[in-house]
């Protein structure tokens, strides 16, 4: 499990969620008393055997940051790692900078998923209730020789 990251998006404006959401991103939420929102992907991950992950933020991030560097620390022997990468200016158009979605914020992190011993990379929802354990997903990925696997659940109207 030690070439594969993991990739945290830590969410948009969270318009939706407002109050909730008007001094902090949707994953800093509060949850069940002292959790947040972006536990459970992290939890999810950690009780997958995956330790290696880092965390996109970009929207009032500050209490999710103070979060994550308070909560998880691995010790220094396993390689474990939740790792920040906020939306920085690296460019004179301070604009084209931030991330402009999804697929955006993943491409402007590319060096870091493209390491040597990198095989795999999940790329997580840091908003969402689930559990899940990902060996299953990676085990079924690999046995297809999928390019690509995308986990989703069906909805009932």
């Amino acid at each position: 499990m030690r070439n594969i990251i993991s990739l945290v998006l830590g969410g948009g404006r969270g318009t939706r969620l407002y109050p909730l959401t008007k001094y902090r991103s949707k994953p800093a939420v509060p949850l069940a008393a002292k959790y947040r929102l972006i536990d459970i992907p992290l939890s999810n991950c950690i009780n997958s055997g995956l330790n290696r992950m880092y965390v996109l933020t970009q929207f009032l991030s500050v209490s999710l940051h103070r979060h994550l560097r308070q909560t998880y620390r691995f010790d220094n022997f396993d390689g474990g790692f939740v790792e920040l990468l906020a939306a920085q200016q690296i460019s004179e158009d301070a604009e084209a900078d931030w991330y402009q979605g999804t697929a955006d914020a993943v491409r402007k992190n590319l060096r870091y998923l493209t390491q040597p011993g990198i095989d795999y990379v999940l790329i997580l929802s840091g908003d969402q209730l689930y559990r899940m354990d990902y060996r299953d997903m990676l085990r079924t990925h690999q046995e297809c020789g999928a390019d690509v696997t995308i986990a989703g659940m069906p909805v009932d109207r």
